[in-house]
């Protein structure tokens, strides 16, 4: 797990799970600074920052971890596959952290963790002048020498052989935080989405990616729909990332409208 850092009260999600706490996050769809700033204002302790599904560029990233960061709230960035191009990119901006979808082997995971953590661990490159501001950190050098002990790494759970090779996955040492993508999980295992979260298969999938990163010391996260489903989640989660900001929107003028209309 986590390494023994001093606290650093910047990193808000990673203090959370250290003191295994349950942290509540979104994704976020829509780029923009401001966008971001009013979504970590309204007490959220992460923001997952979709470059993987998101309406977001390079340069949108690098703001919103700003953003997000500069109110007090932990970005992650969801990255658009296991590249280590893409991993020092994200990592560069200063993010607390990165989600990695799609991850289905020991090997793909192992890999994850090399392109994030620093030399001698991993073959991270250093050099982005950013990264130690959204840290609270003073220099580069402060930032390269906390990084790999201060930097939250997921990988997504979202298909059947994720779940088939969950026991090694999370026997690799670095990955912090193992993340069930139900949408997906639910195509691969049931062959449509959203699950009706009756299905036997699908429940028991959920379970056993539980109990098999408690067993191994890892904290586990899963994505819910709304508010009452987060209450639930709490109870077993550590990281429950509720909806979008897409979706916020879409909600909320539905409802309305709808009273308007009527």
């Amino acid at each position: 797990m986590f390494g023994n850092t001093t606290a650093n009260h910047k990193l808000r999600l990673m203090n959370m799970l250290k003191q295994d706490q349950a942290a509540i996050g979104t994704f976020m769809i829509f780029k923009g600074v401001r966008t971001a700033q009013i979504v970590a204002h309204t007490g959220l302790d992460a923001i997952v920052i979709d470059c993987e599904h998101g309406n977001i560029g390079d340069s949108d990233m690098h703001d919103m971890v700003t953003a997000v960061a500069g109110s007090g709230v932990s970005p992650i960035i969801r990255i658009l596959g296991p590249s280590g191009t893409l991993i020092k990119r994200a990592l560069d901006t200063g993010a607390h952290g990165i989600l990695v979808p799609m991850i289905n082997t020991a090997a793909e995971a192992r890999s994850v963790v090399s392109f994030a953590k620093f030399p001698p661990v991993g073959v991270r490159g250093q050099g982005s002048p950013f990264a130690c501001l959204e840290q609270g950190l003073a220099t580069p050098s402060e930032y390269v020498a906390k990084a790999n002990e201060s930097l939250i790494t997921m990988v997504q759970i979202e298909t059947v052989a994720a779940v088939n090779n969950i026991e090694e996955i999370c026997q690799v040492d670095g990955v912090d935080l193992v993340f069930i993508g139900p949408n997906d999980l639910a195509l691969s295992l049931l062959g449509y989405t959203p699950a009706k979260y009756t299905e036997t298969v699908f429940l028991e999938a959920i379970d056993k990616v539980v109990a098999v990163a408690k067993k191994h010391g890892k904290k586990v996260g899963i994505l819910v729909l709304d508010g009452e489903a987060a209450k639930k989640a709490k109870e077993r989660f550590d990281l429950v990332v509720m909806s979008a900001d897409v979706r916020a929107l879409q909600a909320w003028y539905g409802k309305e409208l709808k009273v308007a209309k009527s």
